[in-house]
């Protein structure tokens, strides 16, 4: 592991791009602390920057035969952690518009009883759709989502690591948005 440590960018690229764990461990080292930095600097929020931070290097590896052989590594992470950043603040923003319209609506409209049937419909579904999730990802996706905890009270709670939380939540939720997405493209 020492001689990897000696590699430049380049090389070090070169290695992941064939498949070398040991190459993909010293960038993480090299350059995840650094991101952690930066990527906090624009969202302030340590749990979504783990969640980014673990998004660029899950994809690093999954998407190596697609890596540029380059000789500045660094610059490369600090472009994906910058389009990530970007892509989640526009998605951010996208929801609070659809959520700040919804509540608009709601409230200039009268519940109707057809409203409300629909509603109690939606939400057995919404929770079939969770019961159907493996035990363990059930179980964190609620202590989150509806409990309301951060992922280091649910890693101390269910002794396991917060890592394992932020990805059995990612994992949930991407889940979830397959489903629903084809649920309301048959609605549509």
């Amino acid at each position: 592991m020492t001689k990897y440590k000696f590699l430049d960018d380049k090389e070090l690229s070169q290695l992941i791009k064939a498949g070398d764990a040991i190459a993909y461990t010293e960038v993480y080292e090299r350059y995840g602390s650094l991101l952690k930095v930066h990527i906090y600097r624009k969202l302030a929020d340590f749990d979504l920057v783990k969640d980014i931070l673990q998004e660029i290097f899950t994809d690093l590896w999954e998407w190596k035969e697609r890596l540029p052989v380059t000789s500045n590594l660094k610059a490369y992470l600090y472009a994906v952690a910058r389009n990530k950043v970007l892509n989640f603040i526009a998605h951010n923003d996208v929801e609070l518009r659809y959520a700040d319209s919804f509540k608009k609506y709601a409230s200039d409209c009268h519940y109707t009883t057809d409203f409300l049937i629909r509603e109690k419909e939606f939400a057995k579904i919404i929770q079939a759709e969770i019961d159907q999730l493996s035990p363990q990802t059930k179980k964190i996706f609620r202590l989150s989502r509806f409990e309301q905890l951060s992922h280091k009270e649910i890693s101390s709670q269910l002794q396991i690591s917060e890592q394992t939380v932020s990805k059995q939540i990612s994992n949930a939720l991407k889940l979830l948005k397959v489903k629903f997405n084809a649920f309301f493209s048959l609605l549509l």
